[in-house]
């Protein structure tokens, strides 16, 4: 098994074989695991905790409701033919190899929170509250962000986008993320009810921290629930930012400039953000 410096909120150290068994999370009845979408190390450690833990339910902020709705054990059975039926290659994200271990990880029911980009585009003029629906004001997207976190968030949004973004839209890009946020929650809280748990959320790093990330509105929501929260960080760069249960440090991935397709493309406003978000 690869070797991963585990560090925990608060720099409390825990044991690598408490960690390694899947103890840490053995009582929560939800577990997000976080990632920078583009490090293989945090999709293979990803899986192995998957196999581990065992959900009953996989929440996966790559896809929508309606690409899980098309997985049959028929296509998670053939790699390829499951590549083409989510039509990832045209998704944006990253290779699908390094998803598809998690896929098979477990016996789980697949569902999807991906935001269409659509719906991230009528965000911008219609808000969250309408795009999200009923329920909107449970996962707190009815109340005002303080001015200081509104100025953070807007700054991460900005620094996410290479700095390309004119400022105007940056508060929208906020509401975006929020919205993003409020459906992986959703999408856990409904997971569970539908097959008792555990469930296991797969999402960037940005979207699983415990302090504003889905976690923190899924407790406001569900504040019976028990949740565990790991974030995933590299050696040469450190923790995410945000606060975590749990950090595990894996090998850095070279990626080259992240910002050098700013320079070429323009920017769409429809709410992607960086590897970790």
């Amino acid at each position: 098994m690869m070797h991963f410096l585990q560090i925990a909120a608060l720099v409390v150290c825990w044991a690598s074989a408490a960690i390694a068994d899947g103890g840490f999370f053995a009582d929560s009845e939800v577990v997000f695991l976080g990632e920078y979408h583009d490090n293989p190390y945090h999709h293979a450690r990803q899986a192995e905790l998957v196999a581990r833990i065992a959900p009953r339910a996989l929440v996966f902020e790559m896809l929508t409701e309606d690409q899980a709705a098309r997985i049959t054990p028929d296509l998670l059975a053939n790699p390829a033919a499951l590549e083409a039926a989510l039509a990832w290659a045209d998704s944006g994200w990253p290779d699908f190899s390094m998803y598809y271990p998690i896929f098979v990880a477990a016996h789980a029911r697949v569902y999807g929170a991906a935001l269409p980009r659509e719906a991230a585009r009528r965000v911008m003029e219609e808000g969250g509250i309408t795009v999200f629906g009923a329920g909107a004001s449970a996962y707190g997207l009815d109340a005002a962000l303080g001015p200081d976190q509104q100025a953070r968030r807007e700054a991460l949004q900005s620094e996410a986008h290479c700095d390309q973004l004119p400022e105007s839209m940056l508060p929208g890009m906020v509401e975006i993320q929020r919205l993003r946020d409020a459906q992986l929650a959703r999408a856990a809280a409904q997971a569970l009810d539908d097959t008792g748990g555990p469930v296991v959320v797969i999402t960037g790093n940005g979207h699983a921290r415990r302090d504003w990330g889905a976690p923190a509105l899924l407790e406001q929501a569900r504040p019976d629930l028990k949740i565990a929260v790991l974030g995933q960080g590299e050696k040469t760069l450190g923790a995410p930012v945000g606060v975590f249960d749990l950090v595990e440090l894996s090998p850095k991935v070279d990626r080259g400039d992240p910002c050098a397709a700013f320079a070429d493309a323009p920017v769409s406003g429809d709410g992607d953000a960086a590897p970790g978000d």
